[in-house]
């Protein structure tokens, strides 16, 4: 990566990566739909392209359930909507990996299961999710947790899981482990 041009360093980030912030970063004069698709417009599209990339927003935004908020603007809809679509533009350049960081922070009990869902959804698809969280709740539908303190990594935990597997039972030896370290 440090051998990388700007420019191709923009390429890496812009379709390689995405990014779903804990402050959703939405520009307020745009729609749902013109938020998502920021991302994965270039100035010379031909108009089959754009075509193209509405089609995968579209599509996003069906498989996140927000299809029928595609044109609102985003102070019409709830913190949930807004940050699935978020993770919508995350996703418009089939990224590899997925940044997110507090996904889950700003939303309510209900909204912050229905991102992780989608999440874990994701991730069970083949793509990378490094996101931070300070909730056990939400660390414990990760598959790999670490502990960083001062950033450094204290401790690595494996969640195991199977069909016998509980939420709670999750929680519960995330949690313990978190207290033996200190947490």
């Amino acid at each position: 990566m440090s051998k990388l041009s700007s420019k191709e360093l923009a390429d890496v980030r812009l379709n390689k990566m995405g990014f779903i912030f804990q402050q959703m970063q939405m520009l307020k004069n745009l729609t749902i739909m013109d938020n998502i698709l920021i991302p994965a417009m270039e100035k010379n599209d031909k108009r089959k392209e754009r075509r193209q990339k509405v089609k995968r927003a579209e599509e996003l935004l069906r498989k996140l359930s927000i299809i029928d908020v595609a044109d609102n603007d985003i102070n019409e809809v709830s913190g949930g909507q807004l940050q699935r679509a978020c993770i919508c533009r995350s996703m418009i350049n089939n990224p590899k990996i997925i940044f997110a960081d507090e996904p889950t922070g700003a939303l309510n009990r209900t909204a912050s299961t229905e991102v992780m869902d989608e999440l874990v959804k994701l991730n069970n698809e083949g793509t990378t999710i490094m996101m931070v969280t300070h909730d056990p709740k939400i660390a414990a539908k990760c598959k790999k947790v670490f502990y960083i303190v001062d950033g450094n990594i204290k401790g690595e935990y494996e969640n195991v899981t199977n069909e016998h597997t509980s939420e709670q039972d999750r929680e519960r030896r995330l949690n313990n482990w978190l207290m033996d370290l200190g947490w």
